[in-house]
């Protein structure tokens, strides 16, 4: 029965394939690697279109000719983001001899090089099979890096070490030709046995989770993950690694065969779910598999990770992992030697990334020694907290999908905010995405940024979108959208709105996250965006109004009730007296009584603010009910 309904689906979405199958077609992948050393010898221009656009991405090389002539980009593997001090120092010279000694870390703990010119490329894959690493399957039709703890068999909240089941299903396809380029779209697999979520873990196509069922350990499956969407659950519960391997090796046979391959847009996972339904799925994984696995158990990995307010974290043998903050993930080949070299002298030898894009330097004793090193000026231990648990993605400069520069847009709003609004004891996570493709996960962040056009006066220039609310904790949550299209050189006056609240109302060690949960959940997103525009416009007049987010009373997050009631409330404290003398609920009781207007109240009140205020409290048929009416009244 579930085989008819696969069939079925597949069948519906088969009548055309997109361009990309069409290419995948031409060659076998191979073929175009195995040309490498041809295409190094004759030069860029000998490498057919065919390669630079599609199979050489199998192995991770990305024909960058838009961004940088002539040179590639290389995504390489780093398995859950797991390094020794000899692939630290590898990646590190790779990076200098041949890549301008720059370094991307990404949202997937691991790494790219970028100015890489394709004389070299046969030189670098040998230098990173050397050490054991690879670039292998990194790009277009593939399985992803996989992730997990970085703290995995070290951490007190590492209850079941992941990181062997991770290399066995990782073993299933790497540099196995029956799994490159033949999946509909790309796979990406999580894996974490910990306590604190430290690896997005609700954010990938296969999500394998820590969970309890009848007092054994073992994960629960969550299917389904991607940009703009959390896993679902799929009420299984895998109570060993081999009945993790079945179900990965069930589900990837699934996707392979019965995955759509028209729309690009709509091929990935969640849209095979989607179409034919989450217990499809699972009865035909456990039928696939030949087990009748259990169903789901408890989910254990329930809490958010703070190791970036401490900067370390203790580990079981009482050594520390130390961390190092690394702004949107930029980094230098020279730098992660520097790291190589501490963790030599001080760790234990394992490094690792982490999906926020920071680094772990693990197994350090004397931490003090450790931080004391000029290292730690460049790259801050503790940063503020709105550096700590940062992500930006590659943005226009490295991006040919990028629609704002992104990295440095991010830094520069987080080092904004440091100096405007510090904050003691916070946790903020700021992620940017310079799309809708949403590489920088922006819609689980605390607040998001999605790269988008605005426009000013006709002229279009560089905006974000701003959402709120993302969760990475429990099952993990989207955020929501409180402002479109904010011009971006506005946004960090919008955001600092937002922190001027957090900052004043949060309780001791409140993160952002149970704050917004606390306040900000009580509100519509129409309500929060207008304020944060209107402190925003009011700090730049230099009017004094002073206001809380959660002055208005509750009105069940209905807009035209918020918009009256904050109304009143900037009539009081602009002419200290009652706009009107009876109120029933969310509208003034008396029809007939006239609101008087505030330029006769107010000496020298600023124009549009009062008629802004008067649309928002004039007599009800005429006054406005959605924010987006008054948005226009206080524009920066």
């Amino acid at each position: 029965m579930q085989l008819e309904i696969l069939k079925k689906a597949y069948e519906a979405r088969s009548k055309k394939v997109n361009k990309i199958e069409k290419v995948k077609e031409l060659k076998n992948p191979m073929e175009a690697f195995e040309q490498i050393q041809e295409y190094a010898k004759n030069g860029y221009d000998s490498i057919p279109d065919e390669d630079k656009k599609y199979f050489l991405k199998c192995f991770g090389i990305f024909d960058k000719d838009g961004q940088t002539p002539k040179q590639f980009m290389m995504r390489v593997r780093v398995a859950g983001g797991h390094l020794n001090v000899s692939q630290a120092n590898a990646l590190g010279e790779i990076a200098k001899k041949y890549g301008q000694d720059y370094i991307d870390i990404t949202t997937r703990a691991q790494v790219e090089f970028r100015y890489l010119n394709i004389e070299d490329i046969p030189s670098i894959i040998q230098e990173l099979k050397d050490v054991g690493l690879t670039a292998y399957q990194t790009g277009v039709d593939n399985f992803r890096n996989i992730v997990t703890d970085p703290l995995d068999s070290f951490g007190f909240d590492n209850i079941l070490p992941s990181f062997k089941l991770l290399q066995q299903i990782q073993s299933k396809f790497l540099f196995n030709p029956e799994w490159i380029s033949t999946l509909p779209r790309k796979f990406n697999t999580g894996i974490t046995g910990s306590t604190a979520n430290r690896c997005n873990i609700f954010g990938h196509d296969c999500c394998f989770v820590l969970a309890q069922k009848d007092g054994a350990y073992g994960y629960n499956l969550y299917l389904g993950g991607r940009v703009g969407m959390i896993a679902k659950s799929a009420d299984i519960f895998l109570a060993s690694e081999s009945e993790a391997l079945l179900a990965f090796g069930a589900l990837v046979d699934i996707f392979k065969e019965y995955g759509f391959r028209d729309n690009r847009n709509k091929n990935r996972l969640f849209f095979l779910i989607d179409a034919v339904g989450m217990d499809v799925i699972a009865s035909s994984i456990r039928k696939s598999a030949g087990i009748d696995f259990a169903t789901a158990g408890d989910t254990v990995t329930t809490t958010e990770a703070n190791d970036a307010e401490h900067g370390k974290v203790q580990l079981r043998d009482g050594n520390f992992a130390i961390q190092v903050i690394v702004p949107s993930g930029i980094f230098k080949g020279s730098d992660l030697i520097k790291v190589a070299q501490l963790s030599q002298e001080y760790g234990n030898k394992e490094i690792r990334f982490s999906v926020e894009q920071n680094i772990y330097i693990l197994g350090v004793k004397n931490t003090k020694e450790l931080l004391d090193d000029e290292f730690f000026t460049k790259y801050k231990n503790i940063n503020s907290p709105y550096f700590n648990n940062l992500i930006a993605c590659a943005g226009t400069e490295h991006c040919s999908f990028g629609v704002i520069e992104n990295k440095r847009d991010a830094i520069a709003m987080s080092q904004y905010l440091t100096d405007a609004v510090p904050i003691e004891n916070g946790r903020i996570r700021l992620y940017w995405s310079a799309c809708v493709k949403g590489c920088g996960t922006h819609e689980i962040a605390d607040i998001g940024f999605e790269g988008c056009k605005a426009k000013i006066d006709g002229k279009t220039e560089d905006g974000v979108h701003i959402t709120l609310g993302g969760k990475i904790a429990s099952d993990g949550k989207n955020g929501y959208t409180v402002i479109k299209s904010a011009p971006l050189r506005f946004a960090r006056y919008y955001v600092e709105s937002l922190a001027l609240e957090y900052k004043h109302l949060k309780q001791k060690q409140e993160s952002f996250e149970k704050f917004h949960d606390r306040i900000l959940l009580q509100y519509s997103p129409a309500y929060i965006g207008f304020v944060m525009q209107l402190k925003a416009y009011l700090r730049a007049k230099n009017i004094d109004i002073n206001f809380a987010i959660n002055s208005v009373v509750k009105t069940g997050k209905n807009e035209e009730f918020e918009l009256f009631e904050l109304g009143r409330k900037l009539y009081y404290q602009l002419a200290k007296v009652e706009a009107y003398t009876a109120y029933d609920r969310f509208t003034n009781e008396n029809k007939r009584e006239k609101l008087q207007d505030l330029r006769k109240l107010v000496p020298n009140i600023d124009e549009n603010l009062a008629t802004m205020i008067f649309k928002m409290l004039e007599s009800e048929e005429k006054r406005a009910v959605v924010f987006s009416e008054l948005t226009p009244f206080i524009s920066l």
